[in-house]
């Protein structure tokens, strides 16, 4: 494996940004008020997309969290097994000391006791001696380094067999603005001059940001507003900053022989979501899997990165079975009595995707199904509660697994012994 990094002027400017402005900004007094939660490498996307809802609870969860930044993923993770009593361990990898000082602090200030802290670039996993690893997180790295196809081979020269990848990285449409700003600002603030004197310009260019300016007009991008400094740095003066389109994205998996099982959340990525018209949506329905994927990000023109767990190639992975009544749902982040009062008599639920509304409507029993989620509980339990002919009550679980689950909202996972 080629290291360009001793040759590479932009990768130490890299360097150099992380060590001022640790990224995302974090304060480790904030873990008192909540969990930072997201995606990838949320617990139960992991039971879910990675494993097939087979993997036991019970086995200890060896995972890496490959340039961790400030510890979002670390903290969420680890906080995550800690909670639901899982044994494991997470291993927070970054070259950026500054940011790791920050993220151990978070960690510390929960008491997490099964969190490993390595100063380190991910480059140099074939070489350190960690892993194998069940899990490996790459969030918001790849797309930054010289060269991600010898990145994300280095991540897989570590993933344990049987095991899988959290990976996000930035896509085109949804950036609109930014990288014609950033083109402004290396005229007007060169990434030769400090960085304190290029921040302070940024800051002078935002203030007066033309309204009709793109960067402007785009209301899903929110770092140069709300993140402070760090979000600048990392928005508008990052010295390397690549955006993935689904096909670019999916020939990087291909490259490391990786396959997708899901891009999140899924329902972003079929077209019938963005468009209206039967025969467009009947058209599109004709389509290869990954021709739908594509076909989605240009319909809908707002993803401002894609996030995508993926395992080896030929290692046979399947999906959830949502007939197997031995596997527990879960409902991601949403208390299922609740869920089941918001969609009230009309039976209809509403998530939002990059600002987009989108309904879920309800089958008839679905409000009684949701009361009845709880993380623990077997399906066939759930199932078993629900006063109705067990057909329909089968048929009716299966349109509900379907309209939440593409949502990433309700998710399977296997029972304690598998």
């Amino acid at each position: 494996m080629t290291d360009q990094r001793s040759h590479d002027l932009a990768d130490a400017l890299v360097a150099d940004q992380y060590e001022a402005y640790p990224y995302p900004a974090r304060d480790a007094r904030d873990e008192a008020k909540r969990l930072v939660v997201g995606s990838p490498s949320h617990l139960a996307e992991i039971d879910h997309w990675v494993f097939g809802a087979r993997r036991d609870p019970g086995r200890p969860l060896k995972a890496l969290i490959a340039g961790g930044g400030t510890g979002d993923a670390c903290v969420m993770l680890a906080a995550q097994l800690a909670r639901a009593g899982r044994a494991g361990r997470v291993t927070y990898l970054d070259r950026s000391a500054a940011a790791m000082a920050i993220a151990r602090r978070r960690v510390e200030a929960r008491g997490l006791a099964d969190v490993a802290f390595v100063l380190g670039s991910l480059l140099d996993l074939p070489t350190l001696g960690l892993g194998p690893f069940d899990y490996i997180d790459c969030c918001g790295v790849l797309h930054h380094l010289p060269d991600p196809a010898v990145a994300l081979g280095a991540l897989v020269s570590v993933l344990a067999p049987g095991g899988g990848l959290g990976l996000m990285v930035y896509a085109p449409h949804g950036r609109t603005g930014v990288y014609m700003a950033q083109d402004a600002l290396r005229r007007l603030a060169p990434p030769g001059l400090p960085l304190p004197e290029r921040v302070e310009a940024a800051r002078r260019f935002l203030r007066g940001l033309h309204p009709e300016h793109w960067l402007a007009r785009n209301a899903r991008l929110g770092d140069h507003i709300a993140g402070g400094d760090a979000g600048i740095v990392d928005l508008l003066l990052h010295a390397r900053d690549r955006a993935y389109t689904v096909p670019d994205l999916l020939a990087l998996l291909d490259g490391a022989g990786l396959v997708p099982t899901a891009l999140i959340e899924p329902a972003r990525y079929d077209p019938a979501t963005w468009l209206a018209d039967p025969r467009l949506r009947a058209r599109a329905a004709t389509l290869p899997w990954a021709e739908r994927a594509a076909l989605a990000e240009a319909a809908a023109g707002t993803m401002a990165v894609h996030i995508v767990y993926a395992v080896r190639a030929g290692a046979g992975w399947a999906p959830p079975d949502p007939e197997d009544e031995t596997r527990i749902p879960v409902l991601r982040e949403l208390d299922g009595a609740a869920l089941a009062a918001q969609a009230g008599a009309g039976g209809r639920l509403a998530f939002d995707l990059d600002g987009v509304s989108l309904p879920v409507a309800l089958p008839p029993l679905g409000a009684a199904l949701l009361r009845r989620i709880d993380g623990r509980t077997r399906l066939g339990a759930v199932l078993a509660g629900i006063e109705a002919p067990a057909e329909r009550v089968r048929r009716e679980w299966g349109a509900l697994y379907a309209g939440l689950s593409a949502m990433n909202r309700l998710l399977l996972a296997a029972p304690p012994g598998g």
